[in-house]
């Protein structure tokens, strides 16, 4: 399980300096404004981020909605659906440089959480919430007299453009640190809620709060990419469900609208009865475990 964890921080590692490629920006605290931030990224990250090279899909998407012009942006929309299309929330186990981070925040020895079943089934739906509230109705509804709106999400809400461009940006220009109100107060509150609750709950952002994650996570049932078990090999010994971070039933439903595709079930599973498939062919085998440690197992469930 260490090798996939660490194979998979890799992953984000470099995926995330991809995303963010000028980071000499933060010396001087300015933002890359280039043609390659015509494109978007598949996770979350700011456009404001003095590092990023490209658009966060959100943005994006409120950017051309609150715009006096046009109201959809067919750009984005097909970017998401083809995104989601083959991938689901593979963006976010693999590709999210702010998931990475929660990732990172929630290694700190500090005692682990998990929100009773109940309300955690409950609380999962308002990332569908913000969606249509904050980043479709609300920018699309409230325009002012220009014929102009605002991106509500991440003016509100959205901790990952407080932390990589409102305090960096605001660290490093004076004229912006005169003018800082309530509102960066407010969502400096909220980035620190996320902190802490990171340290132990295992991604309370991705489960509760991320719009992206929800666009992505109505794909996750039939993407093109997907993870599948093997019954034949499956000693339904649980360890799978048991160890999920994001508390997936995975014999049953390893597919979930909550699955971000860590991987970690694929690894920690005794028989290597989990595999990564394309259009529904095994494109990576977890291959056979030692044969006396399933056998053992397969005992030990009998």
């Amino acid at each position: 399980m260490k090798t996939n964890n660490i194979r998979r921080h890799l992953v984000q590692l470099v995926s995330t300096f991809i995303t963010n490629p000028h980071v000499t920006n933060y010396a001087g605290g300015t933002i890359y404004k280039g043609q390659s931030k015509q494109l978007c990224t598949p996770g979350l990250n700011c456009y404001s981020c003095p590092a990023a090279g490209t658009a966060c899909p959100i943005g994006a998407l409120q950017a051309v909605e609150n715009s006096n012009r046009y109201h959809i942006s067919y750009y984005v929309m097909g970017f998401l659906l083809i995104t989601g299309a083959f991938l689901g929330r593979f963006v976010c186990g693999f590709l999210c440089p702010f998931g990475f981070f929660q990732d990172l925040l929630h290694k700190l020895p500090v005692r682990k959480r998990n929100i009773p079943r109940r309300p955690d089934k409950i609380l999962r739906y308002t990332k569908y919430l913000i969606l249509a509230v904050f980043v479709i109705a609300l920018p699309t509804a409230l325009i002012n007299e220009f014929g102009i709106s605002e991106p509500y999400f991440c003016k509100l809400i959205c901790p990952a453009g407080t932390i990589e461009a409102g305090l960096p940006l605001v660290i490093k220009n004076e004229s912006l640190r005169a003018v800082i109100g309530i509102l960066f107060d407010w969502k400096v509150i909220l980035l620190a809620i996320t902190v802490i609750l990171s340290t132990m709950i295992y991604r309370p952002f991705c489960k509760y709060v991320c719009p992206l994650g929800a666009v992505y996570s109505l794909f996750n049932r039939f993407s093109v990419l997907q993870l599948e078990v093997d019954d034949n090999s499956c000693i339904n010994c649980m360890k799978c469900e048991t160890n999920c971070d994001m508390q997936v039933n995975v014999p049953d439903n390893i597919n979930s609208t909550e699955c971000i595709r860590c991987g970690k079930c694929r690894s920690i599973c005794p028989t290597g009865a989990i595999n990564w498939t394309v259009s529904g062919k095994i494109i990576l085998h977890t291959g056979d475990a030692p044969r006396n440690q399933a056998n053992a197992d397969r005992k030990s469930v009998v």
